[in-house]
């Protein structure tokens, strides 16, 4: 008669799995978590180290002054964030980035999403070639279509020469030496360079709506605008506030078409956040304290608006 411990191992060996498996080795699950983070590994060091450590150590610069090895922290600590409050060039350049936030956001975005509902037009001819010459802007340089801009609204420049010769205009314009002209041009250039790459996102989302809903909405007699607004716009919801976010971002840090079409000027009317924080850094006396406290003023106004954004997005009950 065999024993209760001999029929065990038994109907062990019978199943091919061994009781003790889960001491000779890992499960299946382990193994897979164990190769997931190895996989993670090497991209979270490297987020970690080049983008978290910087940005603690700039909160950390927010709070000190001085240059150099010389930096120590500021008496009182808080020093920087309080001369935030009473620099009124920063308070300008706050004013300044938000009206080219409000005005060109919506033109370019709204432009984007009609462009792309007609460039997704299965009907109409050449569209590779259309979608190629919107898209084609955001392939230059951010410097060197701000030049080009620069020289087209020069006092000698295209745009002068043209309004002339129509008998518009009796002598150039200083579009750029006037603050009102200045600000539209930087808003005229943005729009011009990146209502292409939003567009490439609807384009992707229009692709994803089935053409069948379409034909239903049409057999239903839903005309082009109800259609557009009803069915389009709703199913677009997650790309408009996605392109959205990232559009507030990159506004409020825009940096190249101030620095490269206006400078600045006149007198400061046209400086952006992030151009003001430039020079502040390398342009005038060095105060990397200041401007580390200026950047950090900006992250949280990103932060705050795309949580707005999120939140009033999110339909979810």
């Amino acid at each position: 008669m065999q024993s209760p411990d001999s029929v065990l191992q038994a109907s062990d060996r019978k199943g091919g799995v061994p009781v003790n498996s889960k001491k000779k080795g890992m499960t299946l699950i382990a193994k897979q978590r164990v190769a997931g983070w190895i996989f993670l590994a090497p991209a979270s060091i490297m987020i970690a180290v080049m983008s978290f450590y910087p940005m603690i150590r700039a909160f950390i610069l927010s709070f000190q002054t001085g240059a150099g090895v010389n930096m120590r922290f500021a008496e009182p600590v808080y020093s920087n964030y309080k001369r935030i409050l009473a620099d009124k060039v920063f308070q300008q350049s706050i004013g300044n980035t938000f009206l080219y936030l409000i005005i060109q956001v919506p033109i370019m975005l709204v432009l984007a999403i009609l462009l792309a509902q007609l460039l997704n037009n299965k009907d109409l001819k050449f569209r590779g070639l259309f979608r190629t010459c919107v898209f084609l802007p955001c392939a230059t340089s951010l410097v060197s279509y701000s030049l080009i801009f620069r020289s087209m609204f020069a006092t000698d420049g295209l745009i002068n020469s043209v309004l002339i010769n129509l008998g518009i205009l009796d002598t150039g314009y200083n579009f750029l030496g006037n603050s009102a002209s200045a600000k539209i041009v930087i808003i005229i250039a943005l729009v011009w360079r990146w209502t292409g790459y939003n567009m490439v996102f609807y384009l992707a989302g229009l692709q994803n709506i089935e053409y069948s809903v379409y034909e239903a909405a049409k057999i239903d007699g839903a005309n082009g605008w109800k259609t557009f607004w009803k069915i389009t716009v709703p199913l677009l919801k997650p790309t408009i506030i996605m392109t959205f976010i990232m559009s507030i971002n990159g506004t409020l840090q825009l940096f190249d078409e101030s620095l490269n079409l206006t400078k600045g000027g006149p007198a400061n009317t046209t400086i952006t956040m992030s151009h003001y924080i430039y020079n502040t850094c390398f342009i005038n006396v060095p105060n990397f304290g200041y401007a580390a406290a200026m950047s950090f003023i900006i992250f949280i106004m990103v932060a705050v608006l795309a949580f707005i954004n999120l939140k009033v997005g999110d339909t979810r009950d």
